[in-house]
Parts: C-alpha cells; structure tokens; sequence
C-alpha cells in the first residue's frame, strides 16, 4: 500500500529542505512521545523540521492504514458515494489522499488541525495532487470543540487522533463526529489501548442508532475478551524515498497494524465473517480464526478435500472477510 506517486514525489521534495540527521532527531522525540501513550495537553510538533518529520515518518503509515479501511467501505457500502469529507485533526491531509484515491465522486475536502505548520505543509503537498478535489481542498485552523457543531459532511475521519484526548473527552467527540456524518471512520493505533478506545466508539456509535460497516460481521457485543484479547489489523507497506531514510531500518517494508470501526446513518451489509490472525497454514490444511455474524468467535479448519474453498483459504490473509461454501464444512 505506497503513497501515491504525485504525494511520495512532493513529500520527498518537501523532506529534502532538511538534513537527514535534523529529521531522524525528531522523529526519534516524536516517537518517544507517541509510544507514552498520554493524551496531548499540547501540540506536539512545534516547528517546520518537527512537522517535515512527522509527515516523512507518518504519512507512509496512515496512509496505508486509511486506505484499508476505506477500501472495507467502499466494498461494503458500494451505494456511499461520498462528494465530501471532512478529516478531523487530519495533520498533513493523509486521510483526503486516502480518501481521493477511494471515492472519485469526492469534490470537497476539509481538513481540520490545531497546527498551522502542519496545515501549510499539508497544502504544498496537496498543490501537487493530480487530483483536482485535493487541489482544492480546504484547510481550516481548529480544535476539537464539541460545544460547536462540526459542518455537516458525507464522510468524517479521526486517524490516530483519540488517544490524544482526555479520556473523559473522547465520548463526547465520537457523538459530535457522529452528529454531522453520514459515515464515520475511527482508526486507532493496532494496540491494546487502541483497540479498547475503538471498542468504547463502536458501542456508542450502536447506541446512537448507527448501522456498522466493517470491520465487524455483526452488531453484537464485542466476543473479544477485554483484557485478555484484542482486534487489529495490518497493513503492509513500502519504505521508499526519504521514508527510509528517516526510518534507518534494513527493510524495505514494515507493517502498520491498527484498528478501527466504520458506522453510518444508513444499513449497510457487513463480511459475514472477518479473519482475525494470521491463518494458520499447514500442508493440506488451512486453520482460520474468525468473527463471525452470531458475534462469537470460532475456528473454522478448511483443508484440501474442500476443493475450491481450500484454495480460497490458501489465499486468505489476516483482515479479510471470510464467506463459507454453502455446505456446512464437516
């Protein structure tokens, strides 16, 4: 899942303003600060080699990350043919280059951030887009304030942006989002911590009357056991360019695990079951753990005598949606 050609080719010329060394230093203080853990009482990025850095260490990430998820959208909501989005807290504009390469139909994009550093970055960048949606966007200087209604909006994100509230701050947050949204997508980080916030979101978004998308198969309580246990998923993607640079490791790839939930006002057909870990793949045989419709977890084991489904199961990765033959498997 690589950066858009337009967005990889603009944040390099952006990145190349700094020493490598400039940037690794605060990436390495940006990461520190991310891995505490502690909501934000503060912007953490303070000047243009902080926000350089943030971009050429986050932006590769989220954006993989955004782009799943929308994708799960789209595949499962095929009618959602969004014309606007509004990012919240959205930094640089990941998530409206996310959402560009999803939604053709998208013709207005709003990004709101607290740092105007981040904001002006984020339009250079976007000055470059092939996209004429993302040349045009919006980007707007503000706070999270739930005391002032957000413009209404087909799409609104929160990336990685609710484990920087104050925990008694993030309820609130999700009703705003969800007051002013067709559709709401929260991405959390792929931690136990992440996921109970995106657990804490999903059962509120079920009580404000929201039909959930994906990733769930169902509108049950969550069978994850709490504390014991938690859903995430991954994506894969490429160091490239400045990115590896910054990042100073010997792959060229690295996995960016999240998770997240995505509601809207509408019903919306849901995986009749996700695939929750690595399938287990042995010789003849596949072993698939699962979420499945009944909101129960359980294991299915698939092996060669199932003809067409087994090469269905060799196929399957970690997140995917997983639909049985119709046969019940013996």
């Amino acid at each position: 899942m690589a950066l858009p050609t337009d967005l990889q080719s603009a944040l390099d010329t952006a990145l190349s303003r700094f020493p490598n060394q400039q940037l690794a230093r605060a990436v390495d203080r940006l990461s520190t600060r991310y891995r505490e853990g502690r909501a934000a009482t503060a912007p953490i990025m303070n000047s243009d080699s902080d926000v350089a850095a943030y971009a050429g260490y986050r932006m590769p990430a989220t954006y993989a990350a955004v782009r799943a998820v929308l994708g799960e959208v789209a595949t499962f909501a095929p009618e959602f043919t969004p014309k606007s989005h509004i990012d919240v807290g959205g930094g640089t504009g990941t998530a409206l280059w996310a959402a560009a390469g999803t939604w053709s139909t998208l013709s207005e994009l709003t990004v709101v951030e607290q740092v105007e550093k981040a904001l002006n970055l984020g339009r250079t960048l976007a000055a470059s887009a092939s996209s004429a949606a993302l040349r045009s966007a919006t980007w707007r200087r503000g706070v999270i304030d739930t005391k002032t209604p957000l413009p209404a909006a087909d799409l609104v994100t929160l990336s990685y942006v609710l484990g920087e509230l104050p925990e008694a701050m993030r309820a609130r947050t999700v009703t705003w989002l969800a007051a002013s949204a067709s559709m709401v997508v929260l991405i959390e980080p792929g931690t136990p911590a992440g996921y109970q916030r995106i657990a804490d979101a999903r059962a509120q978004l079920l009580e404000l009357g929201r039909s959930l998308v994906a990733p769930c198969p169902h509108s049950h309580t969550c069978p994850i056991p709490q504390g014991k246990d938690w859903c995430h998923f991954s994506a894969r993607l490429p160091r490239v360019g400045a990115h590896r640079l910054i990042k100073d490791g010997t792959l060229n790839f690295e996995d960016e695990k999240f998770a997240y939930i995505a509601a809207s006002t509408a019903p919306a057909s849901h995986a009749q079951n996700r695939i929750l870990r690595h399938p287990l793949k042995r010789k003849g045989l596949v072993s698939l753990q699962l979420c499945s419709s009944e909101g129960v977890l359980t294991e299915t084991t698939v092996t060669k005598r199932h003809g067409e489904l087994y090469r269905s199961a060799r196929d399957a990765t970690w997140g995917d949606p997983w639909t049985p033959h119709s046969r019940k498997l013996p």
